[in-house]
């Protein structure tokens, strides 16, 4: 996997947890903490929520399972061209002997068929990557939701207001 690859992923996760981080809870001191208590609760209960869920929003998001397998495409026009032709001069050499246009013709529609192919599993290797990618973001949103909910739940217990 190339350097570039892991960038895009690694963005990809970042970007998906933006939404999660647009949702920080607001605390209110219901009960009159001061400033100082309400800071030592809050790491309080970070550390609690953390514990209890298993995930940290101060930690870089991180993959639950690797990337799909994104190998380079077996299909080729010159591969398609070169099979082709072979293929094209045998038959024209055995229907009517004329190997040289049998062999155009099969190399014509070798590379065009080749050259699909080769588009067919780019596009599908995209496909599985951007599944992928919708995946581990779902399972970043939902561990985020049930951390929020456990620093929510400690801050309430100790006379806070959270939204």
């Amino acid at each position: 996997m190339n350097a570039n690859r892991i960038t895009g992923i690694c963005l990809g996760l970042l970007l998906a947890a933006l939404p999660a981080a647009a949702q920080e809870p607001i605390i209110y001191p219901a009960q009159g903490q001061s400033n100082d208590q309400t800071e030592r609760d809050k790491y309080e209960c970070y550390q609690w929520a953390k514990g209890q869920t298993g995930f940290d929003p101060m930690a870089p998001p991180t993959a639950t399972q690797p990337p799909p397998q994104t190998d380079a495409p077996t299909a080729s026009a010159g591969k398609g061209l070169v099979g082709g032709a072979v293929a094209g001069s045998l038959i024209g050499g055995i229907a009517d002997g004329n190997w040289g246009q049998g062999a155009a013709i099969g190399a014509a529609a070798g590379g065009l068929f080749g050259a699909h192919r080769k588009s067919s599993q780019k596009k599908q290797s995209q496909q599985e990557q951007d599944s992928w990618e919708q995946q581990q973001a779902q399972i970043y949103a939902q561990r985020r939701h049930e951390y929020n909910r456990g620093y929510a739940a400690c801050l309430t217990g100790r006379g806070y207001t959270v939204n």
